[in-house]
């Protein structure tokens, strides 16, 4: 019997969300029937194609929330498209196991009636959306304590759970009461044959000398706001040889833009938007310094960013602040921003790196080696592949038992 698995991802289409695409392609290398549910997006309109052997379906969504309610809406159809599609795909193409990928933590709701008819559901965890809501909005409303509800019932429909870093593996056994042993850690490391290093291109440091460059999401718990203080406070103490140039899309860019605008900040920091991928590796293997300011918080403290590795594995330096999961990652590859006054520190540590060259190279070379050799996407399918192998044995197990409760 051919292993037939179903995808869910909720916030991004395929294959636009790396890490599921790099999830997608490992299981199909492992020969299992691969189909994914996503939404559709900007460049990514086609209801149905057929990518490296994987059936992904895309269905509509409004425009992206950026508020509680707008967060209910958004997710509310996203549910409701999801449930009718993933009813389409079982009788169409079958499937044994449902993998949902939060945010947010309600497609265990999809999931729950296949349960009925043997189908496993594993939990990919990529955020935690307590601390999430926490970042956003800084208050324990009714909204807050939906999200922990919902996570309390997303772990306990799951029979296996994969994690991003081992912070989140606590939070699945500690907070979800999960086995340690159904709890599996499948960090988000680049992959090392299409993220590579490319030739730097001056024009894209604007004329200046150093560029600081900015990968992620454009959202509330990013910090880009704190960024922007920075780039006005390097200016302040008179350096004009620096430009600060952002890349990436989300529902907080358009603020961010005017932002910029606000504080005449337009010759020395640009925000690109989503860019094509070849264009990402130009801008930051152009970068002199790679910054990640995500603001100190609970969830920023618990979670592994994508960015950091990327910026490793390019041989970039890195400043960002002093949050245990980011510090994990990075080590000796990364200055860590404290201390009272974190804007004022956070640009001193940016401009002390582009005027120690050595230290860069040496905080770069170290950064790409621990990608090489512990970090990249390679050293994580191991944990992906052993998760699935331990849902098909809870699938053989209950059969098992089946059958033997009907031969007595």
């Amino acid at each position: 019997m051919k292993r037939k698995v179903l995808v869910i991802v909720e916030n991004l289409p395929i294959p636009f969300d790396s890490r599921v695409w790099k999830e997608l392609l490992a299981l199909r290398q492992a020969d299992y029937g691969v189909t994914v549910l996503c939404p559709k997006g900007k460049g990514y309109e086609k209801g149905y194609e057929l990518l490296e052997g994987i059936h992904v379906y895309r269905h509509p969504m409004p425009k992206e929330g950026n508020t509680p309610r707008g967060y209910v809406w958004e997710y509310g159809c996203a549910l409701f498209w999801e449930f009718l599609y993933s009813w389409w795909i079982y009788l169409r193409r079958d499937f044994h196991v449902i993998q949902g990928c939060n945010p947010p933590d309600d497609i265990f709701l999809v999931a729950l009636p296949f349960k009925l008819f043997g189908v496993k559901y594993i939990f990919d965890h990529h955020d935690v959306n307590p601390e999430l809501y926490l970042s956003k909005y800084d208050r324990k409303d009714f909204f807050y304590k939906a999200q922990l509800f919902l996570e309390k019932l997303t772990f306990l429909v799951a029979d296996v759970v994969m994690s991003t870093n081992r912070s989140y593996r606590e939070v699945a056994i500690s907070r979800g009461g999960l086995a340690p042993e159904d709890v599996f850690v499948v960090r988000n490391g680049p992959d090392l044959t299409t993220f590579v290093e490319v030739p730097a291109i001056p024009a894209l440091k604007y004329g200046k000398k150093y560029l600081v460059g900015y990968v992620g999401v454009m959202s509330e718990q990013e910090g880009l706001d704190i960024l922007l203080d920075v780039a006005n406070h390097i200016r302040s103490l008179g350096r004009t040889d620096v430009h600060f140039t952002c890349v990436g899309g989300g529902p907080g860019l358009p603020a961010l833009r005017q932002m910029v605008k606000d504080k005449n900040l337009g010759e020395i920091v640009n925000f690109t938007g989503r860019v094509p991928d070849a264009e990402l590796l130009e801008i930051l293997s152009t970068a002199d310094v790679c910054v990640n300011p995500d603001k100190p918080c609970q969830m920023n403290d618990l979670s592994t960013m994508i960015k950091i590795m990327e910026y490793m594995a390019l041989g970039k330096p890195i400043v960002q602040f002093d949050l245990k999961e980011g510090k994990f990652s990075a080590q000796e590859a990364s200055l860590y921003s404290g201390g009272e006054n974190l804007v004022a520190d956070f640009a001193d540590k940016i401009l002390w790196l582009l005027d120690h060259p050595e230290e860069r190279q040496r905080m770069g070379e170290f950064g790409r080696n621990r990608v090489r050799t512990e970090l990249a996407w390679e050293y994580s399918v191991g944990g992906l592949l052993a998760a699935y192998e331990k849902a098909f044995r809870k699938i053989r197990g209950k059969r098992a038992l089946q059958m033997g409760i009907v031969g007595s």
